[in-house]
């Protein structure tokens, strides 16, 4: 089948430009200050890469269209890691520093070549970054957070594939060029196009599913510093608060925890007996933690199916126990709700006598330890290491 190129950029950025315009649309509905906007940026970023193709292709002559067009490019794909690491409550500075360079670096290839460049100029420096913000979306994708969500796997994958298509792509380019029939038949115009639907359509999707189930539609909140009804902070007020307790503790000496909870086989619970099972569960867990964690301690969501208990301690022993006395009681509660399936619960602790003091890695280490808690046939409590 014989595709026009010029229909199928028109096409191409049909799709992408309302996609784009949907998700911003909502970004702008929704109180998210957080992935939601970088992933705004990344849709905004693909909507200038169609734009300026589409421009070139029509006039040719007006070849920094092809600059824009590469530089957007690497934003955008770039754009789409940085939002799943602030997804994932990770820092995004050095990440954001990175993107902009790239991003200028693809343009400023196309410029440096100027008008005698040809279709091509610019190409590799706008290829590697692409296979290697790609490759970093999908890793990120399998981390934290965004590992519990079945959602997020299809983004991986596709991801995945982005990236091992520009590795294809590269090595054509460099081995036979541009102009052979192997690079034009399976790596032109035409095949990208269609690599970047797919692409579009995904994120699109898959954004707007894990933003839903993180940022409420706006009205619906009276503050981002609200607590739910049950005493739990939000993600971003935990980490204001807690980050300033770690703070005071370094400065003083003092020993600190964090303790992440969460169950792991919530969503084959609701397909196997219903949504409000799962339910169920989901509140057991929240009042359960929030009443055998100690009284100061703060209690902030962690995604769908946890949560995490920030605490001031005297030891490691003394947050070991604290972390076991929540699970005994947790497990306590589930068999006296008289449920028809108890949870696999997993315990993660993360101590800043081995840790540190940062926020972001106690909270990464707890989570890590909290997954392998909970498919851990001895142990269901476990104190994670820092790399």
């Amino acid at each position: 089948m014989n595709l026009d190129p010029m229909s199928v950029l028109v096409v191409t950025a049909l799709v992408v430009n309302v996609s784009g315009v949907l998700f911003i649309l909502e970004t702008l509905l929704r109180r998210d200050e957080g992935a939601g906007r970088v992933w705004a940026i990344a849709f905004l970023a693909a909507m200038l890469t169609t734009l300026s193709y589409i421009i070139w292709a029509q006039q040719p002559d007006v070849w920094g269209a092809v600059a824009v067009g590469n530089g957007a490019f690497v934003a955008g794909t770039g754009c789409l890691w940085l939002g799943c690491r602030r997804f994932n409550e990770r820092r995004i500075g050095w990440a954001s520093a990175l993107v902009c360079l790239a991003a200028l670096g693809a343009a400023a290839a196309v410029m440096i070549a100027g008008p005698d460049g040809g279709d091509w100029a610019g190409a590799v420096w706008m290829f590697i970054p692409l296979v290697g913000f790609a490759g970093a979306g999908a890793i990120e994708c399998m981390r934290g957070v965004l590992v519990e969500s079945r959602s997020a796997w299809v983004l991986a994958a596709v991801l995945g594939a982005q990236s091992l298509y520009y590795i294809s792509r590269t090595t054509a380019f460099l081995t036979s060029g541009p102009d052979s029939a192997l690079f034009q038949t399976a790596f032109g115009t035409v095949p990208t196009s269609l690599v970047t639907v797919v692409l579009t359509i995904v994120a699109v999707v898959v954004a707007s599913v894990l933003r839903a189930g993180r940022v409420p539609m706006r009205g619906f909140v009276a503050s981002p510093f609200a607590e739910a009804s049950d005493g739990i902070q939000s993600t971003g007020t935990f980490s204001r608060a807690f980050t300033d307790v770690c703070d005071r503790a370094r400065e003083r000496g003092d020993s600190l925890a964090v303790i992440a909870v969460r169950i792991d086989d919530l969503e084959q619970i609701s397909t196997a007996f219903g949504s409000e099972a799962a339910r169920g569960i989901t509140e057991v867990l929240r009042l359960g933690v929030r009443r055998h964690a100690r009284s100061h301690a703060c209690v902030a969501d962690d995604g769908p199916t946890g949560l995490l208990v920030g605490i001031v301690v005297d030891s490691e022993r003394e947050a070991r126990r604290q972390a076991a006395l929540i699970y005994r009681g947790l497990f306590d509660d589930l068999g006296a709700a008289g449920g028809e399936v108890i949870p696999v619960v997993g315990v993660g602790l993360a101590v800043s006598e081995t840790t540190g003091y940062e926020l972001d890695s106690l909270i990464e280490v707890a989570r890590e330890a909290a997954q392998r808690a909970a498919i851990s046939v001895d142990n269901a409590v476990l104190v994670g290491d820092a790399e």
